[in-house]
């Protein structure tokens, strides 16, 4: 079973660009969990925090209205 979990930009970054949403996820830089059914929800992680928990992330970019999907 796949797991997915979507993420947002954390301490008020935003991207204007998929892949340098994606660059600064695989640089390890912090992104904001939404996921409403951990208990980590709203909380900063990185890829090294979630690649042990889920297989799909979506990254939320561009005020929030495109997504970026990257396979861990």
């Amino acid at each position: 079973m796949t797991r997915y979990v979507t993420v947002t930009p954390a301490y008020g970054r935003d991207y204007k660009s998929k892949k340098a949403a994606i660059a600064d996820f695989n640089a390890g830089k912090d992104f904001i969990l939404q996921d409403f059914m951990s208990r980590w929800d709203g909380k900063p992680a990185s890829k090294a925090d979630l690649a042990s928990q889920y297989d799909v992330v979506n990254i939320r970019y561009k005020r929030n209205t495109m997504v970026a999907v990257v396979r861990l």
